[in-house]
């Protein structure tokens, strides 16, 4: 357990700073009558997610989401164990960022956005909205793999996976809220108690992840260098 102190504390820092800049966002774009707008909403996502990746990539791998977690232990980048704690700290950040919104936004904006809980759109069903949520957070763990988990990967820093969060958030935010994170829906839903439409926030980013997963792990990932065979003793 000490040897996880540091990467649970990393997860729990980034968790919770994604969280609350963008449910904070959400509240904060509501009591200003739409001010941010679509555009400012996906970019404090995105720079925030940047950021907190860039700080703590080398800690933890600065997962802050349970989809990606769960894409990484599919691709035995990690132990089931660490997989399961680093849920457990992430889903604990986001409650408590979304009671931090709670307390700190203005009250009647936070009230009626569920402090920013992610909302799909009325012409959605269900069964896309799920669908919706797996390719962005497809798109989203790809990046993680591409930039960060990938022994090829560029030296960005989080850039990559900020702009992809930022590029879902544009095209999904209007039809799901593009959450592409359990820790981000349930946050929010549990301290607002608004649960419409919850399951679609967990099975389609584990659905995207998993598929990511097989994908890098099967495809996209360099081979690993085969040792080199030894012939018989003599």
């Amino acid at each position: 357990m000490r040897n996880l102190v540091r990467p649970l504390t990393a997860e729990f820092i980034g968790t919770f700073a994604l969280v609350f800049i963008g449910a904070g966002a959400v509240v904060v774009d509501a009591s200003k009558g739409g001010a941010l707008g679509l555009p400012g909403i996906a970019l404090a996502h995105a720079a925030v997610l940047s950021v907190m990746v860039t700080a703590f990539m080398n800690i933890s791998g600065a997962h802050f989401n349970p989809a990606v977690t769960f894409a990484a232990w599919m691709a035995s980048k990690i132990e089931l164990s660490r997989a399961v704690w680093y849920i457990a700290m992430q889903l604990a950040a986001g409650v408590l960022a979304a009671f931090a919104v709670k307390w700190l936004a203005p009250a009647m904006a936070g009230e009626v956005t569920s402090y920013g809980v992610p909302r799909i759109a009325g012409d959605i069903t269900m069964s896309k909205a799920i669908l919706i949520e797996a390719v962005l957070t497809l798109f989203l763990v790809s990046a993680v793999f591409g930039t960060a988990i990938s022994s090829e990967a560029p030296k960005v820093g989080g850039f990559g996976i900020g702009m992809t969060l930022l590029a879902d958030i544009m095209m999904g935010g209007p039809l799901t809220g593009a959450a592409m994170n359990p820790a981000r829906a349930f946050g929010p839903a549990l301290v607002g108690n608004d649960w419409h439409g919850h399951a679609a926030y967990w099975i389609g980013p584990m659905l995207g992840a998993a598929v990511a997963a097989i994908l890098w792990a099967k495809i996209l990932l360099p081979a690993t260098a085969a040792p080199p065979a030894q012939g018989p003793r003599k």
